[in-house]
Formats: C-alpha cells, sequence, structure tokens
C-alpha cells in the first residue's frame, strides 16, 4: 500500500505504485502514473496526463505536467514522461508536450534538475544530464545523454544540446551545442573539447584524443580551408565514432534555420527554409554553428 499522507489531494484515475510515497499537501490531477519506490516530498503538483517512473524524487512546490505555454496548444491530449532515478528539486517546472511536437515532454533516466528549472513544451532530455539552477529550456529544446548545463543558461527553441557536452553558466544559447564540446558567453561561443566528461563516461583515449584533434584543427588551427579539414578528419578517425558525431552535428545545424538543424524540422507553418540557410560547403557548416571566425592559438 502506497504511503499517502491524508492531506494530499488525488485525483481518482491516478495509478500510484504500491510503494510509492506521497507527502504533504501534494496535489496529483487526473491520468497520473507514479512508478515504483517515487517519492514526492511535499507540495508537488503533477497536473495531469504524466507517467513518473520509478525511483524518482520529487522536491517541495515541483510542477510537473502542467500545460503547454504555447499559444497553438489547444487543450488537446498530450502527455509529460519521466524515467527512472531522476531527481527534480525545488520550484523546477516540466509541461506537457503539443500536438505539434509529437504530443510529448520526455526526460529520460538518471537525470538531476536543481532549482528553479524550467522545461517547456516538447523538449527531449536524455540520461545522465546535470541542470544547474534556473536553467530554461524553451520548447523543442533536445539535450543528449551525458550533458552539463550551467547555471542560469537560457536556450532558444529547436536547439539541440550534444551528447557530453558542457553549456557554460549564463549561456545565451540560440544554436545547437556540437557533442563533446564546451560552449560559454552571451551568445554562447565553442572554448573547447569536454574531455572530462568523456572520461567520466568510460570513453576510450583513442575517441577523447579524437574529438581533441577534431577540435583544435577545426577551431584553434588557420591554414586549410574547414571543407578540406572536415573530409581529413573524418579520413583519419574513420573508426572513431565520436568524431564522425561531431562533424555531422556540425553540418545537421548548417543545414538547419539559424544553426538550429531541429528547426528545419517544425510541422507548423511559421519557418520555411530559405535556401541561404542550406549551405553546401562544410566551412559554411561550421560558420554557421560558431558564428565567429576560430579562435587563434
Amino acid at each position: 500500500m502506497a504511503q499517502i499522507h491524508p492531506t494530499a489531494v488525488i485525483d481518482p484515475s491516478a495509478e500510484i505504485a504500491d510503494d510509492a510515497v506521497i507527502g504533504p499537501w501534494c496535489v496529483i490531477g487526473p491520468k497520473v502514473t507514479i512508478g515504483a519506490r517515487t517519492i514526492l516530498r511535499n507540495h508537488v503538483v503533477i497536473e495531469s496526463h504524466t507517467r513518473l517512473g520509478a525511483d524518482n524524487v520529487l522536491y517541495p512546490f515541483a510542477s510537473i505536467g502542467g500545460t503547454p505555454q504555447d499559444r497553438k496548444y489547444r487543450g488537446e491530449e498530450t502527455w509529460c514522461e519521466i524515467g527512472d532515478r531522476n531527481h527534480i528539486r525545488e520550484q523546477v517546472t516540466i509541461h506537457r508536450g503539443t500536438s505539434t511536437g509529437g504530443g510529448a515532454t520526455r526526460l529520460g533516466d538518471g537525470n538531476l534538475l536543481m532549482v528553479g528549472a524550467h522545461v517547456a513544451h516538447d523538449c527531449q532530455l536524455g540520461n545522465d544530464i546535470t541542470v544547474a539552477n534556473a536553467v530554461l529550456f524553451a520548447g523543442h529544446v533536445h539535450v543528449g545523454d551525458g550533458a552539463t548545463i550551467g547555471g542560469n543558461a537560457a536556450f532558444h527553441h529547436f536547439v539541440t544540446v550534444g551528447t557530453c557536452s558542457l553549456v557554460g553558466g549564463l549561456a545565451r544559447v540560440a544554436k545547437d551545442v556540437p557533442p563533446y564540446l564546451i560552449v560559454e558567453g552571451s551568445p554562447a561561443r565553442i572554448r573547447g573539447h569536454n574531455h572530462i566528461q568523456m572520461t567520466r563516461r568510460g570513453m576510450t583515449d583513442a575517441a577523447i584524443n579524437g574529438v581533441r584533434t577534431a577540435y583544435r584543427r577545426l577551431f584553434c588551427e588557420a591554414g586549410a580551408s574547414m571543407t578540406a579539414r572536415i573530409e581529413e578528419l573524418r579520413a583519419e578517425f574513420a573508426g572513431i565514432a565520436q568524431v564522425h558525431e561531431l562533424c555531422d552535428s556540425l553540418m545537421a545545424s548548417a543545414a538547419g534555420v539559424h544553426g538550429r538543424a531541429m528547426e528545419r524540422l517544425r510541422s507548423d507553418d511559421k519557418r520555411s527554409v530559405p535556401a541561404m540557410w542550406q549551405p553546401q560547403t562544410a566551412a559554411a557548416a561550421v560558420t554557421a554553428v560558431t558564428g565567429a571566425v576560430p579562435p587563434k592559438n
């Protein structure tokens, strides 16, 4: 039998695991599922249409499964889906998806969302992500596994944040963040490669050295064209998936809208894709993502 505090308010349609814990003054709305051993400490609100997996901990005043902040939303049934082993701290807000964004906002497994973070409609967050205090994800943002987001960073809608990337605190992120790299600043710029997180996630020395070499050639060295550098990297590191993932990310972002690959795929009619945002060279791809001339050594 679930441990449910007598002050909690729970809709009859909610499904709560027998070993879940619902603390004082929590409110659980319709069509909500609470998984095994998940704990709602106190004053947590789960509005509706939300599925929570196992072993999650939600802290006071977290608000989950809220109505999307999107003018196009007309009350259709959409969802908020949260996996296992997530820690969702005080005053975090996570909204449901919209019909134009796939119908669901998703959070994977093993993530930490610190105080005051906001995850807007249709965001897709992977696994083992660390999101510091007061981070703001606009709608449709995708975040890859193992990413680390510094406090008060703010993300434009449809931005993609790559695997094992690091975004510095207070960054204003309007373009995609390539995997395995570090960005910071306002606007955010590429500053380095995230070898620390790659090491923590058990990647091989060959993969780490490959990404290090790719970063230096793409963003620190002068000489050959950017196109030649990317082609050279693909050939030299043919067996290193991380290098190819980095190169693919740069090209995809450049083929999107304003350096955002996902925005090119949006299903509404707000944005068309002018030819100017479909560069034909790798050099144009990197310029579109970084927004600046490569830094000097």
